[in-house]
């Protein structure tokens, strides 16, 4: 997991930092705010720790019309937890306990103009993406008609020139050589680049290609969901199956399974063409429509028959 400091909060969101500012190179462990509102009623059964605590309107003009005294106990509650900084929205002013108690404790308070479910979206975003777990897996990852390939293989099989005809075709580029894949849920793996490799593509006999240059914007992504994993591999003889024969595959990447394919090289083959039909085929699937299922039932009806059988 990556680390996220406050003070890239800061500087991401152009925060207003009202108390610790000494603090800010504190690092964030959590990567989900929290609005913090049962604790306010004293309702203190369960209070996660280390989140980002976010505070809106609702609980500033809460605080305000409580007794000085309550005020100064309930703020209290919520800055002996000591969560990593405090977030006000919504350009709140009249901090006075949040300030005290935030100065106390070297606190870093925060503040931004935003509105509280606009700014909760973003900064959500921002953590869960950037203190994501992730791996390094050598292969190019592309997008193929909306759809994310980890294309992998073997050194000079062919990938990075498999990637340029999928380019030349109007399909982008995410990263080539190091494709970094962080996990942002159970289910979704996300394809990027290092920073370093960004927009550049390596050929052999050819050199190094920044395909943004060469080719326009619309040649490049700097992210994408990883729907297949495709691998080359060099030609066997007899080991082909047919559309009915093949069963789904599986890779798995930090415990998160991507469907598999494998495609045999050889000369002559449209290996280009093939990664367009395996998006196309695995769209059509997520749909709930089965080519082979359909052929299946065709075979079975008394009146089809097929040299595949």
């Amino acid at each position: 997991m990556k680390q996220i400091t406050i003070n890239d909060l800061v500087k991401t969101f152009s925060l207003e930092v009202l108390t610790a500012k000494n603090e800010l190179d504190d690092v964030i462990m959590q990567p989900q705010t929290r609005r913090p509102g049962l604790e306010f009623i004293e309702y203190m059964d369960f209070l996660p720790k280390e989140h980002v605590h976010v505070l809106g309107e609702d609980e500033i003009r809460y605080l305000d019309n409580l007794t000085d005294e309550q005020c100064e106990r309930r703020v209290s509650n919520i800055v002996k937890y000591h969560p990593p900084c405090i977030i006000v929205t919504d350009d709140q002013s009249g901090l006075v306990y949040l300030t005290k108690y935030c100065t106390k404790n070297n606190i870093p308070l925060l503040r931004t103009d935003e509105h509280n479910y606009e700014f909760i979206k973003k900064i959500d975003a921002y953590l869960i993406k950037n203190m994501a777990p992730e791996i390094a897996v050598h292969g190019v990852c592309i997008n193929v008609f909306g759809i994310g390939i980890l294309l992998r293989g073997k050194s000079g099989l062919g990938k990075s020139e498999t990637a340029h005809t999928l380019i030349g075709r109007g399909h982008r580029l995410v990263a080539d050589d190091i494709v970094v894949i962080k996990k942002l849920s159970p289910q979704t793996l996300l394809g990027t680049h290092n920073g370093k490799n960004r927009e550049f593509l390596a050929l052999r006999s050819v050199g190094l290609l920044n395909v943004v240059r060469q080719y326009g914007r619309k040649a490049f992504q700097d992210e994408t969901r990883i729907a297949l994993d495709i691998e080359l591999t060099t030609w066997k003889s007899n080991t082909l199956n047919n559309g009915l024969e093949m069963e789904t595959k599986f890779t798995e990447y930090m415990d998160v399974q991507v469907p598999h394919i494998q495609i045999q090289l050889q000369p002559g083959r449209d290996v280009a063409g093939l990664i367009e039909a395996a998006a196309n085929n695995w769209y059509l699937q997520q749909q709930g429509y089965s080519a082979a299922e359909e052929f299946r039932k065709r075979l079975e009806s008394d009146n089809y028959k097929s040299s595949w059988e």
